[in-house]
């Protein structure tokens, strides 16, 4: 089948979010055909270009993100009108409901596993629309999606002081949101700016018969802008929907909202809310990465029969030489992996430390990794100022150098040359983080068999079972005596590092996640086949042109079969499809 992959600042760009699961994925199923859309996130992202792609991708269709020229396209009265209308439905929706977003609508970082779930103060202003509601919002959106199909864009439009004027209105109106009152003209400037920007998707050119209407499924890498094509893929064409989320678009963006001033804050928590819950609504599955991000999209309106957790996969090959060496790891070393920012907080680990040097003054704590921005580096420099006043360099006799037990190293340097390497040289991992979503750095521990500890954050229970210690975040006694715990149990490290390695090798390996894709394709197709009609050079029927589940190589069905929907909803059914050439496998690639 052809598979419509939808991206967000993502696959096939090199630095691009969710890059490696997504090259796992597509390299794994190679009985299929992908059909890649990507949204870039910055100039940047596209001047360092792309992964190498598998002969499985057969185009790949690209679109900033962050930038858009003006389209020169002028409405006539009529078009005008239908902008005003679907405009101001969707400012409407906005700005109605009760709540806002204030500082308990997202939880506190390290409030334990339900740390930033959405409150009752978010779900008040954008969750848990009615179906009324949620048909107004979705309403909009295709109104202004079919409006710039008809007229040949959005940007200027969304640019206009007519939008502006039609979130004004709706801010004013009677029922409005408190917050949304209080908005000024700046601050209506500024969510009109990021609404275009989000809006930008509605005016691609993906919409037609040999784009999104040629593939057999969307599947969006992610919520928000990246699962809006496969809305209107839907929309205009019946092609079935399935959005992942290993990290829920929604919780970044309530994360990232702190330094604007309130009624931005409110009014961009309604907008990525609804379009959350009219994408969870349209989704024939949504498939979260773990039990975390599961409750992020049930609490957001998402139907719990749709839901269908599918672990990430992770490629245990690079970890295998350390989780199945005999050799055992320095006793006394703690390890910890990951990026160095405020959110790990290492501040908390190193305090811990000190404790545990107290009682064990061997021990040394390895920090292995790179600061993650300019804040990162900050953070970092900090915590080796903090190292350095908390453990001065320690000499073991009168004529030898001092060390300091702590050491700050980056993977690829010449003492760490890969992350096996970093594991492989302490018996304890640990991970301090106080907001963490699927951490990583955790299954490669557990596939190199190490004993870990772990602060009760993100989906960490989840993954560890009870294959290691679990402490309360921002705890630093409860977590230097689970590691001093550790540390003198020998047998209790080896046995817990073995059932680690087991758990990991069964839930998050590559194979296991390519594996559920694979039977989630077949599922979907099964149930929801698109409806085409192709013709054959004659003008007759081909039997047989759009299989569910066939991959012969050398197009065994005709040259290059291409169709198109029939009773989609929202558009007039055109004329059946002929049979034409194959687009070439490089079209859009570089």
């Amino acid at each position: 089948m052809r598979i419509g992959l939808l991206t967000e600042g993502g696959y096939p760009y090199v630095s691009g979010d969710a890059r490696l699961w997504c090259d796992r994925l597509v390299r794994g199923l190679g009985q299929h055909e992908f059909d890649l859309f990507a949204l870039s996130r910055s100039e940047r992202q596209e001047d360092e270009g792309w992964v190498p792609l598998p002969p499985q991708v057969s185009r790949v269709r690209t679109a900033p993100l962050w930038t858009a020229r003006p389209d020169g396209v002028t409405y006539g009265r009529r078009a005008r009108r239908r902008f005003a209308e679907c405009y101001g439905e969707l400012a409407d929706m906005l700005c109605a409901g009760g709540g806002a977003l204030g500082p308990s609508a997202v939880g506190a970082p390290g409030a334990g596993a339900s740390a930033c779930l959405p409150g009752p103060g978010v779900i008040e202003a954008v969750g848990e629309p009615s179906a009324t509601e949620a048909d107004r919002f979705g309403n909009a959106l295709r109104g202004l999606a079919e409006l710039a199909r008809d007229e040949g864009g959005l940007v200027g439009a969304l640019r206009s002081e007519t939008a502006v004027r039609a979130l004004e209105r709706a801010c004013r109106a009677p029922g409005a949101l408190r917050t949304a009152r209080e908005a000024r003209v700046p601050e209506l400037l500024a969510v009109a700016a990021h609404l275009e920007r989000a809006l930008r998707p509605l005016s691609l050119d993906w919409y037609r018969d040999d784009g999104l209407g040629a593939v057999d499924l969307c599947h969006a890498a992610s919520g928000g802008p990246a699962a809006l094509p496969g809305l209107l893929a839907h929309h205009f064409f019946d092609v079935p929907l399935l959005v992942t989320e290993y990290g829920v678009h929604l919780r970044a963006r309530y994360l990232a909202a702190t330094d604007s001033a309130p009624a931005v804050r409110a009014l961009l928590a309604a907008f990525h809310g609804r379009l959350a819950a009219e994408t969870y609504r349209r989704a024939v599955l949504v498939t979260p990465g773990n039990a975390h991000a599961r409750r992020w999209q049930e609490r957001c309106g998402a139907d719990r029969a749709k839901l269908r957790t599918v672990y990430p996969g992770m490629d245990a090959a690079h970890f295998a030489d350390v989780g199945e060496s005999t050799e055992s790891a320095d006793p006394g070393t703690l390890v910890w992996v990951g990026r160095v920012e405020p959110a790990k907080d290492l501040v908390s680990l190193l305090h811990a430390f000190a404790e545990i040097r107290r009682q064990e003054p061997r021990t040394r704590l390895r920090i292995v990794g790179a600061p993650a921005g300019p804040g990162g580096a900050a953070y970092l420099g900090h915590c080796r100022a903090l190292a350095a006043q908390l453990f001065p360099d320690e000499a073991d006799g009168p004529h030898t150098v001092g060390d300091n037990p702590v050491s700050f190293v980056e993977v690829g340097g010449p003492e760490v040359p890969s992350p096996a390497d970093a594991y492989a040289s302490g018996s304890v991992t640990v991970l301090s983080s106080v907001v963490e979503g699927f951490p990583a750095s955790l299954v490669e521990a557990m596939f190199c068999g190490r004993a870990t500890v772990s602060t009760d954050v993100g989906a960490v229970v989840e993954v560890i079972g009870g294959t290691g210690l679990v402490v309360p975040p921002r705890n630093p006694r409860a977590l230097a005596e689970a590691c001093l715990t550790l540390l003198r149990d020998p047998e209790r490290r080896e046995r817990l590092g073995a059932a680690a390695r087991a758990r990991a090798l069964e839930l998050f390996t590559v194979e296991q996640n390519t594996a559920a894709f694979h039977g989630i394709y077949l599922e979907i197709v099964s149930h929801c086949p698109v409806r085409r009609v192709v013709l054959d050079a004659a003008g007759d029927p081909l039997p047989f042109a759009a299989p569910a589940e066939a991959h012969v190589p050398g197009h065994w069905t005709g040259p290059g079969s291409r169709g198109t929907a029939h009773d989609a909803p929202g558009r007039e059914a055109g004329p059946p499809a002929r049979a034409t050439d194959p687009v070439p496998a490089t079209d859009g690639a570089r």
